[in-house]
C-alpha cells in the first residue's frame, strides 16, 4: 500500500528527565500535541484519552447513596490529572486530596502540564499531597484507629501504577492486599465508595475486593488497542 501523501509520526521530544523517588528514570516527553509519561523506558501514562479515569471517578460518585453534596474525593495517583479534573468539575464535590509519589509530576502540573487538567494547583479545591499512596493510607488509617481527628472520604479512587496485576513501582502491590483494603474501609465515610482502576482484568483482586466489601461492580472501558481498561467499585454499608 502506498504511503505518499501521508504525514510521518511526529518525533518525540523530552521536556524533562531526571531520577525519580523510586531510584528509576522518569522522563516526561511531547509527541505533537500528546504528553507522555515513561518510567525506566515503560509507558506509564498519556494524554491521548483518559476516558477510563474519568469514567472511574463518575461512576463512584455516582454509586453514593441519596444525592450527595460538598463530597470528599481521595485520589492516589495524580498522572496527567484526568480525576482530579473529573471530579473538580462535579458540582457534587467539595474538595478533592491526590496523593501523588513524584514530586516531579507535582512540579510539572504547573509547568509543561498546566493545560491539560486546568492548572489543578491553582485551584483552592484540590489538595496535591506529596506521598506514597500505600504509606500514606496506612498512617491516615492508624491515626483514625487510635482516635485522632479523621474526616473521612465519601469516594476514594485509586488509579496507581498499572492496577493489581501489573505494577511497575516496586512495593504498589501492597496497595490490592487484604490489610490495605481494610484501611481503605476505615477511611471511607458510611456509604462511601472506594474505586480502583486497572489496564487489565484482575479477577483474583476483584473476588478479594467483593469478599471484603460484600460486593463489587466491574466496569470495562475500551481502551485504544488491547484489553479494555477495568475499573473496580465497591462500597462501605452505610451504618
Amino acid at each position: 500500500m502506498s504511503t505518499h501523501g501521508l504525514r510521518p509520526d511526529p518525533e518525540p521530544e523530552v521536556l524533562a528527565r531526571a531520577t525519580g523517588e523510586t531510584g528509576g528514570d522518569l522522563v516526561l516527553r511531547r509527541v505533537g500535541a500528546d504528553f507522555e509519561i515513561y518510567s525506566n523506558g515503560v509507558a506509564l501514562m498519556d494524554t491521548r484519552d483518559g476516558a477510563s479515569e474519568r469514567r472511574m471517578v463518575r461512576a463512584a460518585l455516582d454509586a453514593l447513596p441519596g444525592e450527595p453534596a460538598g463530597a470528599r474525593v481521595l485520589i492516589g495517583g495524580l498522572g496527567m490529572g484526568f480525576s482530579a479534573r473529573e471530579a473538580l468539575d462535579d458540582a457534587r464535590v467539595g474538595h478533592v486530596r491526590v496523593i501523588e509519589l513524584e514530586p516531579l509530576v507535582i512540579a510539572w502540573h504547573s509547568g509543561p502540564l498546566a493545560d491539560v487538567a486546568g492548572d489543578l494547583p491553582a485551584d483552592p479545591r484540590c489538595e496535591l499531597t506529596r506521598g506514597d499512596i500505600v504509606t500514606w493510607l496506612r498512617d491516615a488509617a492508624d491515626h483514625a484507629s487510635t482516635g485522632g481527628e479523621q474526616v473521612g472520604y465519601d469516594v476514594i479512587c485509586l488509579d496507581t501504577d498499572n492496577g493489581p496485576d501489573w505494577t511497575v513501582v516496586e512495593g504498589n502491590g501492597r496497595l490490592y492486599e487484604p490489610a490495605a483494603l481494610g484501611r481503605l474501609e476505615r477511611l471511607l465515610r458510611p456509604g462511601g465508595v472506594v474505586a480502583f482502576w486497572s489496564a487489565m482484568r484482575a479477577p483474583t483482586f476483584a473476588a478479594l475486593l467483593g469478599q471484603r466489601f460484600g460486593g463489587v461492580d466491574t466496569i470495562e472501558v475500551p481502551a485504544r488497542r488491547g484489553e479494555p481498561d477495568v475499573v473496580y467499585l465497591a462500597r462501605r454499608s452505610a451504618d
